[in-house]
């Protein structure tokens, strides 16, 4: 073998072993965790805890990065788009990943074709609140005084096409009463001119209004969730007022498709150590939110069953997003 075979030989093997040893390594720099939801809502609390920890376990940084936009469109298209060397990671909600694609007439992405599911993390509850000034003190009270003011009434969100909008419009839909949906720039936002009263009612998640609700800022009416929530054991569930109303939203991580199957499974695996983890149930329980956990097989079902799922939910509740 010449000088010339010799070298490009060496080349080879010497290249082979470091993509190897760089696959083993994974991450070898920070890692990018994409919220396409702002900041302060369920969705930002829920990344930020898991993103530390994942950090702890996996002996590198995970940026948590707000990309928001048309309901989290944005930041989920970008993600779809990202190198899917797992470098870039998503933290969605439910909302974004299997409900747009039925409220918009084009999201940007493909809800399964687009996306590696990798686990869910968690569970958030979600309330109807209301400013102290308001006249209704549950639901049953809220539909009478809606009934006997159509549109009197204005309900914030974090904007068009968030979940706790889609929930609004739901909402109204179940009860035959018509609410003002005013959308805000994220939960925080909303949340605040709630609080100041510029707003009477807003569906908010709990890591978006505890403080304020144990602070006795804000009145809860009822749970959105399907069972009671642990963090306020007492609230009812809008479900005992007006029968088949419940949504129990959930939070997981993706990855772009085409990501390897190996970072795909050392992701899953960090993030099942991370639940696992005493402080992440703790901190998690702090804002009003469960760990929720399973294969990457199962995500996967979940996803493409809710899809046709919340699509008839739309549809019923005639909510729509240009």
């Amino acid at each position: 073998m010449n000088l010339a075979r010799r070298l490009f030989a060496t080349s080879l093997i010497a290249l082979a072993a470091g993509t190897a040893a760089a696959q083993e390594r994974y991450p070898s720099r920070p890692v990018t965790l994409v919220v396409p939801q702002a900041a302060g809502g369920a969705n930002d609390a829920i990344a930020r805890v898991i993103a530390q920890k994942l950090g702890e376990v996996m002996g590198q940084t995970f940026v948590v990065e707000n990309r928001v936009g048309a309901g989290g469109n944005v930041g989920t298209a970008a993600v779809a788009k990202a190198r899917n060397d797992g470098y870039t990671l998503m933290l969605t909600a439910n909302s974004a990943q299997v409900i747009n694609p039925a409220l918009y007439k084009s999201t940007g992405f493909d809800p399964v074709k687009d996306f590696e599911p990798i686990a869910p993390v968690a569970t958030a509850g979600y309330v109807l609140v209301a400013h102290n000034s308001f006249p209704a003190r549950n639901v049953s009270e809220l539909v009478a005084a809606a009934k006997a003011a159509p549109g009197k009434f204005m309900i914030a969100s974090a904007g068009n096409g968030t979940l706790n909008h889609l929930i609004g419009e739901m909402l109204g839909k179940a009860a035959g009463i018509e609410l003002t949906h005013v959308p805000y720039k994220g939960a925080a936002a909303a949340v605040n001119d709630l609080v100041g009263g510029q707003v009477q009612l807003s569906v908010q998640s709990l890591p978006s209004s505890i403080a304020f609700i144990k602070a006795n800022r804000l009145r809860v009416l009822g749970v959105v969730n399907e069972k009671r929530v642990a963090a306020l054991p007492d609230a009812p569930t809008i479900g005992e007022t007006i029968k088949g109303f419940g949504s129990t939203p959930w939070y997981g991580v993706f990855a772009p498709a085409g990501t390897p199957k190996a970072i795909v499974a050392q992701v899953h695996a960090a993030l099942g150590r991370v639940l696992e983890m005493p402080e992440t149930r703790e901190r998690l329980a702090a804002v009003g939110c469960e760990p929720y956990f399973s294969s990457t097989e199962q995500f996967a079902t979940l996803v493409r069953e809710d899809l046709p799922r919340w699509a008839r939910i739309v549809k019923d509740s005639g909510a729509t997003i240009d």
